[in-house]
């Protein structure tokens, strides 16, 4: 036995774990004595155990007791180099594992989960009872699970073992779950409770053997709780299987046992549980129809033969934004090492949905197309998709570069999550059956059940699939759960947040217990271990309203006539040590998101606008990049060191712009900011001259009501010499960091590439420019010299339109690790090695990198996780999507805004120019308000015109009217609201003036409400 005091409630799991881990250490150094016969300790006050003995040990300091014995589990697996290796496994049992019901007084728990009077008012368990899901209705029926409404549920760790090998996003959900006190759920460790656990039979499969153990684990707690029955009114516990065999013996010994669908059905208090039901494999073939619309998917065995021989390829299935009927696989890797192939038509696609790994078969060549160039969108209108497939037949088109092209032959991995959209009601009278239609075009419809269709219309709910037969035209799912009023700001926002993964709930009690106790002060020792900065003149340079400053910048005369220049950046990482709960939702966030009017941030407002920011005029921990340079911009010398600084002034660009302007004023501060704006001049003119690419893009910026927060005035962002003079700084800074932690350390070295777009990227660019200008793409600086030259008399914005048009050509920028990559070029930058370094309140990447700097300068010690190439590799993939997703997410809340902007402007006429062509459509741009929308030219209302496209301009004919790239139109701007669910601008030609196409300009316009600025 073992004997140690009580523990208080907050330690004792801990504990536990704590002794548990030590025991199989002791056990093998008794070697065969312990695996003879059942093993007792005596813990106590001094010295280590030893077998029998009363001996007492001083670094423990509380008292239970444990009964412990030895299990081998054995098994053999093969090796790399194809043998077969034994191993034996220690699996160690106990007997005083807890319960968790209120009830029981055998197991002397000191604290409880599952209630004594567990009700839900069921009219198949009359009685007070306990919940036990199998795996299947964890992974099945997890949004079940998550309803208020479900509680007092006993998870097995058999269960919790399976659901997380064969699921993570299920397993993270349910570890939500279990971590929520009011929802009461239990883990139950069965797989080390000596009366529960089971060893695997002979010739039985293990998924048999689990689903024994969860009939032992069921029936030990059916009697263990029996012994209080006369405390209780009955309490019992049941099993929920959608298995039938399981569910048979599960009757067979005695069991109370139902299917998941019946027990929710007979939760008469709650009938809109019944909606959020996943269609069991019994159930996925009601809503379908007799007509086989799709080819069987073959089996994972047979795909996985073809994948080897070659004859099927796989791939990550990418749904196309703008026709319904067409999306890309993107085989081998990401990146420069893809290969795409193209997926066209309702049967070749294949009930394959967005992100789904699929296997593909390519056609023969004779059959390979061209990418289409039509706008096609779902509109649901169809029986089927024969008119849509046939949709390209209406216009005339000279034939375009063909693509390999395949067809979709089975899934490998569905990436299948809920879905955020609205429910079509169906005409048909007391129908429960149907469509909902999700918010992201790349995802089909989804046929649901419901009966609150009446209730949930007009709102934005998420819809989660279950199947998709292959005779339905649509996947089946079910209702998951409400997000508020489609319209309304919060539920959009909820919307876009949710649509594209930015995590945003509330910063948990674990993850702020990590943060600083306020009120908090700069301590003699950080002062020891730092360089006192305080004396310098420096500043900060940021957009208005900002408060999440993460640098600052100082420049002064040195002796020898030289010019000193600083980067001080924030020390976030004096405050989020590794490996800890803020650390770790930090890693996951992966970066601050911006929204129009909101930020969503990466780390606890504490640090991101307090204890972190430079703010002027209160002491701040910083990581400086300083540099000696001459007058030409050369770097003489370069250091970092931690410091402490005081910010003098918090400047805005347009602040910063008049103090340099300003030829009334001497002060350090503008002395300081004309240094740095002349070197950054230079220091722009040189990466210029080295191929640094100088692109565009129209950025907006919104002026808000302060009383209802909607948009009263939308204007693209102007650009001033200051934030070129900050952004040359960041580079430099980013550049010397980049250099010297490689320098360090070769293999794990966090950096930033971005690789050249391959040629094809360029041919629009190429084809948009060829009548005015020649563009050469041969290299980074051809590029950036063509973009120079690149002018045409009486069109002086004909520049900014080729250098946006060049942007949409260039790759994504990633981060990478060092050790796993051999490609460190950043093409935009013209810089062989870059990575971010200046911005560690909204970057995570930036707090590794101030890491990996600290250690390379001795400031701070490593860790493994730091050092290892292959964990620093996986982070940079999750660094990558995060950045991928805030984008996006920002893109979507701009839209949103926009659309809340001219919904109270009526119709307006505004000057564009075409920025693509399209079989059936041109998209304008409208760069007074940086806006792009589409002008379509075939109706299904009125006849449409001749149309005839060109892919070789590209070029397209309306009647006699041909339009070319870069034309400049005139239409009209309004909001289209007859789609709720997908709200859009709309526009209309005004000129040139095409009989029968272009509309009239509208009279008047609406007056906007005055503006209200800041100053």
């Amino acid at each position: 036995m073992l004997n140690c005091s009580d523990t208080p409630d907050s330690k004792r799991e801990a504990t536990e774990l704590f002794l548990f881990s030590r025991v199989p250490v002791f056990l093998k150094t008794f070697g065969k004595f312990c695996r003879a016969k059942e093993v007792v300790y005596t813990w106590g006050a001094e010295g280590l155990p030893s077998v029998g003995s009363r001996k007492h040990l001083n670094f423990i300091c509380f008292r239970f007791i444990i009964v412990i014995m030895l299990k081998s589990k054995t098994f053999v697996k093969k090796t790399r180099s194809g043998g077969v290796m034994k191993v034996v496994r220690e699996h160690y049992l106990r007997d005083d594992i807890w319960c968790g019901s209120e009830v029981c007084t055998e197991c002397k728990q000191e604290s409880t989960v599952l209630q004594k009077d567990a009700c839900m008012e069921s009219s198949l368990c009359s009685y007070p009872h306990y919940l036990v899901p199998d795996t299947n209705v964890v992974l099945h029926q997890i949004d079940i699970l998550e309803d208020p409404v479900i509680c007092n549920v006993i998870i097995l760790q058999t269960v919790l073992q399976e659901v997380r090998h064969r699921s993570a996003p299920v397993y993270k959900r349910l570890k939500d779950i279990i971590h929520e006190k009011e929802k009461r759920f239990y883990t139950f460790t069965n797989e080390h409770h000596r009366d529960t656990f089971i060893e695997r039979e002979p010739g039985e499969s293990a998924n048999d053997r689990n689903d024994r153990a969860i009939r032992v684990a069921v029936k030990w707690y059916s009697q263990h709780l029996k012994t209080f029955e006369s405390d209780t009114d009955g309490l019992k516990v049941v099993l929920l299987t959608n298995d039938q065999g399981n569910k048979q013996k599960a009757q067979d010994n005695g069991l109370l046992v139902y299917k998941c669908e019946e027990y929710v059905k007979s939760l008469i208090a709650n009938p809109e549980l019944v909606d959020r039901l996943a269609l069991s494999s019994d159930d996925k073939n009601e809503i379908t129809s007799s007509k086989v619309l799709f080819p069987e998917h073959l089996p994972l065995s047979r795909i996985q033969t073809g994948i080897k021989s070659s004859s099927f390829l796989q791939g990550t299935f990418r749904a196309s934004r703008d026709n319904y009927l067409e999306a890309t696989v993107f085989v081998q890797g990401e990146g420069e090492d893809s290969t795409e192939v193209l997926i066209q038509g309702l049967q070749n696609l294949n009930r394959a949905v967005h992100q789904d790994v699929v296997a593909v078969q390519l056609l023969p060549r004779s059959e390979w197309v061209a990418p289409s160039s039509v706008v096609l969108q779902d509109e649901g209108t169809a029986k089927d998709d024969e008119d849509a497939e046939e949709e390209e037949g209406k216009v005339t088109a000279v034939e375009a570069a063909r693509k390999p092209t395949g067809k979709v032959v089975g899934i490998i991995k569905r990436n299948w999550r809920p879905f955020c959209g609205m429910l079509n009601v169906s005409q048909i009278k007391e129908s429960t059956r149907h469509l909902f239609t999700p918010a992201d075009r790349r995802i089909p419809r989804i046929r649901i059940e419901t009966r609150q269709a009446s209730t949930l219309s007009g709102q934005r709910i998420m819809v989660a699939i279950d199947g998709w037969p292959k005779d339905s035209r649509y996947p089946n799912g079910h209702f998951v759960r409400s997000l508020g009023g489609a319209g309304e700001k919060d539920t959009e926002e909820e919307v876009l947040l949710l649509e594209h993964d930015v995590p945003h709930q509330a910063f948990s009690q674990a993850v702020l217990s990590f943060l600083p106790k306020m009120p908090w002060a700069i301590t003699p020792e950080d002062m020891m271990k730092r360089e006192d900065l305080r004396p310098l003149t420096v500043c900060s340079v940021d957009p208005p309203g900002c408060t999440d400053i993460d640098d600052a910048l100082h420049c002064r005369e040195l002796e020898n006539g030289n010019l000193e220049v600083g980067v001080h950046i924030a020390d976030v990482s004096h405050f989020i040590r590794p490996g800890n709960a803020l650390d770790k939702e930090a890693a996951n966030r992966g970066t601050t998101v911006y929204l129009c009017g909101k930020r969503i941030d990466m780390v606890p407002e504490l640090l991101s606008s307090n204890l972190c920011s430079l703010r002027s005029n209160v002491d701040r921990l910083a990581f400086s990049c300083i540099w000696e340079i001459n007058h030409k911009a050369e770097i003489l010398k370069t250091r970092f060191t931690k410091s402490v600084i005081n910010s003098k002034a918090s400047l805005t660009y347009a602040e910063a712009q008049m103090r340099i302007d300003d030829t009334n004023k001497n002060d350090d501060i503008t002395k300081s900011l004309r240094g740095l704006n002349k070197l950054a001049k230079i220091l722009k003119r040189q990466r210029i001259e080295k191929g640094a690419l100088t692109l565009s893009s129209l950025e907006v910026r919104f002026h808000m009501d302060s009383e209802t927060h909607d948009p009263i005035d939308l204007q693209t962002k102007e650009l001033m010499e200051t934030n070129s003079m900050v952004e040359e700084f960041m580079l430099l800074a980013n550049i010397s960091v980049a250099q010297k932690i490689y320098d360090e350390f070769s293999e794990c070295a966090l950096l930033r590439k971005h690789p050249a777009p391959p040629p094809s990227n360029y041919d629009i660019l190429i084809k948009a420019a060829k009548s005015k200008v020649k563009i050469h793409t041969d290299s980074a600086k051809a590029l950036a010299d063509s973009l120079d030259a690149a002018k045409v008399d009486g069109f002086p914005y004909f520049n900014t339109l080729l250098r946006i048009l060049a942007t949409r050509c260039m790759m994504q920028a990633v981060y990478f690790c060092s050790g796993m990559d051999s490609d460190f070029h950043h093409y935009g930058l013209a810089s062989p090695i870059y990575t971010h370094f200046t911005s560690p309140i909204r970057r995570y990447a930036d707090i590794i990198v101030h890491r990996l700097l600290a250690v390379a300068i001795g400031a701070d010690t490593t860790y493994p996780d730091l050092m290892d190439k292959h964990k620093q590799s996986a982070l940079c993939n999750n660094l990558n999507y995060r950045h991928k997703m805030s984008q996006y997410a920002q893109r979507a809340s701009v839209a949103f805004h926009t659309q809340l902007f001219f919904k109270s402007r009526g119709i307006l006429n505004e000057e564009g120019f075409v920025l693509f062509v399209r079989k059936n459509a041109i998209i304008v741009l409208i760069p007074k308000f940086g806006l792009e929308g589409t002008v379509f030219f075939d109706s299904k209302d009125k006849v449409s015109p001749n149309i005839v496209f060109e892919e070789e301009g590209p070029t397209l004919s309306v009647e006699q009217h041909k339009f070319h790239i870069f034309d400049k139109v005139k239409v009209t701007i309004s909001l289209d609201d007859s789609n709720i669910q997908h709200q859009k601008i709309r526009m209309a030609l005004i000129e040139p003036v095409i009989p029968g196409v272009s509309v009239p300009a509208p009279d008047t316009e609406r007056p906007a409400k005055k503006q209200k600025l800041d100053h």
